[in-house]
């Protein structure tokens, strides 16, 4: 327990470093989007390779990563449910599912499962999930639904394999997987460039935070507190309920896919929303109400199940 409120202080102190950094401008205005555009495009790709390259997939692709699945399918379906009886629309029904499932595997899982978790390969079933299952079919679902500007169909179902996250973590999967040895003059500068992900998306994260605009206004209030309580409360909850009913996890596993699970909204979905022009401020809202929320439910989780 003292292990996971430590790393969970680690985290804190980064972001509020990086809080600092963006109040005092030290960085210019730009200085957070580059933060985020080198962890994305450099960093994190190689953590994920570098990780997943030397892991034990039986770890990656187990029980943990039905849960995921399942649990994503429970919270997104549910809110998609309550969409179509209001009459929200296609495209905002999306969105809004997305912001009730879709975790921020990548900007917070990393550092949270690295120094709260202890393995950084820990959040790639979540990872690959999304990317490889989630992120095509809602994007799928948007194009055929006539949402914003319209793209090629193949465009949309290559999408994971122009995303460099994915694309690191599969490199990582398959060089596991047939065994393949990465030399040292290969691998340890890798290591050393993967070495920047955390504190740099912790920075990133940090700076971000200097002035948000408060949520829960505006006319998707009632869809931003559905989705937030969704994948605030209903996704770990039903994480909790399938691992310990279903799948009779316990111990480490279950303290891992609850923590993944209870991760809150990812950033990229915005970009998704911008993308297609729909849901914008739904996004915005439930990213930033979701990230402030999964402070004290991390922390309540750890505390019950660490």
């Amino acid at each position: 327990m003292q292990g996971v409120l430590t790393g969970f202080a680690v985290i804190a102190v980064v972001i509020g470093v990086g809080y600092a950094i963006g109040r005092r401008g030290s960085l210019g205005d730009q200085g957070g989007e580059v933060l985020t555009t080198l962890a994305f495009q450099v960093a994190t790709p190689a953590l994920l390779f570098t990780t997943l390259a030397r892991a034990d997939l039986s770890v990656v692709f187990s029980s943990r990563l039905l849960v995921t699945a399942l649990s994503t399918a429970a919270a997104g379906g549910a809110f998609v449910t309550v969409g179509v009886v209001r009459r929200w629309g296609v495209g905002r029904t999306t969105i809004g599912a997305l912001c009730s499932s879709y975790v921020n595997a990548g900007n917070l899982g990393i550092p949270i499962a690295a120094y709260v978790l202890g393995d950084a390969s820990l959040v790639a079933p979540v990872l690959l999930f999304q990317q490889i299952v989630v992120t095509p079919v809602a994007l799928t679902v948007l194009d055929l639904s006539g949402a914003g500007e319209k793209g090629a169909l193949w465009q949309r179902l290559l999408t994971p394999l122009r995303n460099p996250i994915a694309v690191g973590a599969l490199t990582g999967v398959l060089t596991s997987a047939t065994g393949l040895h990465v030399p040292g003059p290969v691998m340890e500068p890798l290591t050393l460039i993967a070495d920047m992900s955390v504190p740099a998306v912790l920075l990133a994260f940090g700076i971000a935070l200097r002035g948000s605009t408060a949520p829960g206004r505006g006319r998707d209030r009632h869809l931003v507190l559905l989705s937030v309580a969704l994948k605030s409360l209903g996704q770990p909850l039903a994480a909790w309920a399938l691992a310990t009913g279903v799948f009779g996890l316990h111990g480490a596993e279950l303290l891992d896919v609850v923590v993944t699970s209870a991760l809150p909204a990812a950033q990229n979905l915005f970009t998704y929303a911008s993308r297609y022009r729909v849901g914008e401020s739904l996004a915005q809202q439930s990213i930033l109400l979701s990230t402030l929320l999964s402070v004290p439910v991390l922390v309540g989780v750890a505390a019950l199940l660490g």
